[in-house]
């Protein structure tokens, strides 16, 4: 399904589809714990290895489908987050999320792959977090994006300006978003700042509601793209609670209802939603549900950012 919908006036992305911890389908339990973790999280799991990993990983596990299945759903953005290794011999980059996930290298090249047989795809790839990296890892994975993408990658530019005829033009499929310096050195890498996304950090649905619209009101009209993180987080006493469940079962499949009712209820545009992401995003019909979003232009909407 097209995530995106076409209109005639500059930047014309009104509604994408994400993923939240996009690369968490795969989590190794034999890894490390990732350096970003609390002392009390490298403790536990020091004390009670494998078995402590195969708890942390229903609860760090956000996505079941790989990119590619990910990106045949729908799925255009995807929110990554970067780790080197502890004493890892080929210094290697790799998702991570408490535990670490697959390589990077892996990741860009199986995303590319799909836009390699779909030309008039476009992807936006959110590097928003980097844990245990020093210049030469940033260097590193600046050179992994040129290899992988080269000319696909859209230099940055004013956000209003993107639209998908622009990108087909120019022959572009990917927006990178590097949440570091390092992006004001290098011509396709968009700053952090253009892609906010609010996270709410909380495991009340009503809360959670009450700070997406919240942070739709103030978000800012022009200049960026904006975020919609439909995401719960679970607190130290819900993973006690829950421990043996895990994310899915004890939070997202029982918020799952009102966080639709939500997103149904919304218009794209400059004075609404941009980007959502989810956990699970094959659960119910979310990833439907924000494609209609967008046929809401065509239905006399004049707001296209």
């Amino acid at each position: 399904p097209d995530s995106i919908s076409v209109c005639s006036e500059p930047a014309d992305f009104t509604e994408l589809k994400g993923s939240h911890d996009s690369f968490s389908f795969y989590i190794d339990e034999a890894s490390p714990v990732g350096p970003e973790q609390p002392e009390t999280v490298q403790n536990f799991v020091s004390v009670f290895g494998t078995v402590a990993k195969k708890l942390m990983r229903k609860w760090l596990a956000t996505q079941t489908m790989n990119f590619t299945s990910q990106l045949g759903a729908g799925i255009r953005y995807f929110d990554l987050r970067i780790s080197t290794k502890p004493r890892d011999p080929d210094n290697e980059l790799y998702f991570a999320h408490g535990l670490f996930s697959a390589k990077v290298k892996e990741g860009l090249e199986e995303i590319n792959a799909f836009l390699a047989d779909h030309p008039k795809e476009v992807v936006f790839l959110d590097f928003n977090h980097f844990y245990g990296m020093q210049k030469y890892h940033h260097e590193k994975l600046v050179q992994m994006l040129k290899d992988t993408y080269g000319n696909k990658m859209c230099p940055a530019i004013f956000a209003h300006e993107v639209s998908l005829q622009y990108l087909w033009e120019k022959e572009h499929q990917v927006l990178v978003f590097y949440h570091s310096p390092v992006a004001l050195e290098v011509p396709f890498l968009w700053p952090g700042q253009m892609m906010p996304a609010p996270w709410a950090n909380t495991t009340d649905p009503e809360k959670l509601i009450q700070f997406l619209q919240a942070s739709i009101t103030e978000r800012r009209k022009k200049g960026s793209f904006f975020i919609s993180q439909v995401v719960l987080t679970p607190k130290a006493s819900t993973v006690v609670k829950g421990v043996a469940s895990g994310l899915r079962e004890t939070i997202t499949e029982r918020a799952l209802p009102a966080m639709m009712q939500w997103v149904r209820t919304q218009k794209p545009g400059e004075s609404g939603v941009n980007i959502i992401t989810a956990d699970f995003v094959e659960l119910g019909d979310f990833i439907s549900t924000v494609i209609k979003l967008n046929y809401a232009l065509d239905e006399g909407e004049d707001d296209t950012t």
